[in-house]
């Protein structure tokens, strides 16, 4: 455990009282529901302000100006996407198709008030969303990401993945298939990781 708690989030952050309210209520039900349900890896839950929220957090300087819509893959506990609901992204798909994970982010976004729509379904099989952002984490090789991520986006939305130290083989290997504008920025809470930005993603 690394002492990260929510006082040195919102020093890190800079997050108003009324968010930090909210993600430490978000962060107490993560508490409460991981014994029923495996939410994040239990190592992890000691150091959940740093490990996911803040993970989550660094994200939310990287959207494009004007981001209204966002489609999180995976959405799992909810990380990023229900964290950056929180901070004020208008309107955030969470995809996810564990029923009980489904449950656990319905309740936060109660609790919380948090501006989500929440799909239990595959994610390919979500449809008749634009979004300016599709974001993930920890879910999948670049290749599959972005074959998922352009129905939403087109060529004119922008991804935002966090990712580790397989970076530079997953690029090479989604190349092949995709042509893109890779922007690289330092994890702030990841020594090996990178969250990766990508805009004018189109098929090769």
């Amino acid at each position: 455990m690394s002492g990260f708690d929510a006082v040195a989030f919102q020093e890190a952050t800079g997050v108003s009282r009324e968010t930090l309210d909210r993600l430490i209520a978000y962060e107490a039900l993560l508490r409460k529901w991981q014994p029923k349900i495996n939410l994040v890896g239990p190592s992890t839950l000691p150091d959940a302000w740093k490990r996911h929220i803040l993970d989550s957090a660094q994200l939310y300087p990287l959207l494009p100006d004007g981001t209204r819509v966002l489609v999180d893959l995976g959405s799992g506990a909810g990380f990023p996407g229900l964290v950056l609901a929180i901070l004020g992204v208008p309107q955030v798909h969470l995809i996810e198709s564990d029923v009980r994970k489904c449950a656990f982010l319905r309740e936060v976004a109660r609790v919380c008030e948090a501006p989500v729509t929440v799909h239990t379904k595959r994610i390919e099989t979500v449809t008749g969303i634009d979004a300016d952002v599709v974001t993930a984490r920890a879910l999948a090789p670049l290749a599959d990401l972005f074959g998922w991520a352009h129905p939403f986006i087109g060529s004119r939305g922008k991804c935002l993945f966090l990712k580790g130290a397989a970076l530079d083989d997953e690029l090479t290997a989604a190349t092949q298939y995709w042509t893109l504008v890779p922007e690289r920025f330092d994890s702030r809470t990841d020594p090996s990781g990178t969250i990766l930005r990508v805009s004018h993603l189109e098929r090769a």
